[in-house]
């Protein structure tokens, strides 16, 4: 057995960035290159593997990575059965059928019988099976919003964020058929040989990922007022309350969603709160 856990992560593409972000906000140290392959971690017994996006799956099924991030998108297109460990809570996005904007078309089942220009063939071959779907899929590599125009498809499926690719090239999206996100794979053998290993690697990026979604909110108020502010605060558990040097005043501290806190400063002010910090919190174990 190794003594050096090894990570495989994209070189390339959408999710590169988020997730070296990911992992320096983790608190791993490590610099990365362009050109390396392998970036060793000087904190903890890691090795980083920068390989391509595809190769990511190919690498952690094999065991030549014990772990890898990569999007939910592609680990269903290659019908490998790894373990997920967690979702990141990046890269968000979907896999969706669309049809040009003047097409009768409404929803998937209206596309019986058609042709289905994808990237991602197998999970779209899939999806309209289960359906019980009779349709024709034409794999293609790239550019597949281009495809009706080029009278090779009458419809396709293809990743949408925004939806604005689509948009661009006169098309509308009629159904959902994989929601994606960046996900973090394994080796089913190493977590069976290397447990306790890959638990703390993945506490260390769950801990970020639960605190990116909260904020530290302190206040100071009258300790009558406490009730009516702790009715406010749904944080993880009850509020820290802490007697200040003024008699029958408090602080107050809680743990609150991020996307709460601008909805509930003016509430907390009416109730009495004053001296408001608003904190960012850098890691959330639960």
């Amino acid at each position: 057995m190794r003594d050096r856990l090894r990570l495989a992560v994209p070189n390339k593409g959408r999710l590169v960035e988020p997730t070296i972000g990911l992992l320096h906000d983790a608190g791993l140290i490590f610099e990365e290159h362009e050109r390396s392959l392998v970036a060793r971690v000087q904190n903890f017994a890691l090795d980083i593997l920068f390989v391509r996006t595809n190769d990511v799956i190919e690498f952690v099924g094999d065991g030549v990575a014990d772990l890898g991030i990569t999007g939910q998108d592609l680990l269903s297109e290659t019908g490998a059965e790894l373990p997920v460990v967690r979702r990141l809570g990046y890269g968000r996005c979907k896999l969706a059928a669309a049809v040009p904007t003047d097409a009768t078309a409404q929803r998937v089942e209206d596309l019986a019988g058609l042709r289905v220009a994808t990237a991602h063939p197998e999970t779209t071959r899939r999806f309209f099976a289960e359906k019980r779907i009779a349709l024709d899929v034409i794999p293609i590599s790239g550019a597949v919003e281009v495809a009706p125009r080029l009278g090779l498809a009458e419809a396709i499926v293809d990743l949408v964020s925004t939806g604005s690719t689509l948009a661009m090239n006169g098309l509308r999206q009629i159904g959902d058929v994989l929601p994606s996100e960046a996900v973090l794979i394994a080796n089913p053998e190493a977590q069976q040989t290397r447990e306790s290993d890959l638990a703390a690697i993945d506490t260390m990026l769950a801990a970020v990922i639960a605190a990116r979604g909260k904020k530290y909110l302190m206040m100071n108020a009258p300790e009558t007022h406490l009730p009516e502010l702790e009715a406010l605060l749904p944080g993880l558990e009850s509020p820290s309350v802490i007697p200040l040097a003024h008699e029958g005043m408090i602080a107050i501290h809680s743990v609150i969603d991020a996307d709460a806190v601008w909805a509930l400063l003016p509430r907390l002010k009416a109730a009495g709160a004053s001296g408001i910090l608003v904190l960012p919190i850098e890691k959330l174990v639960p």
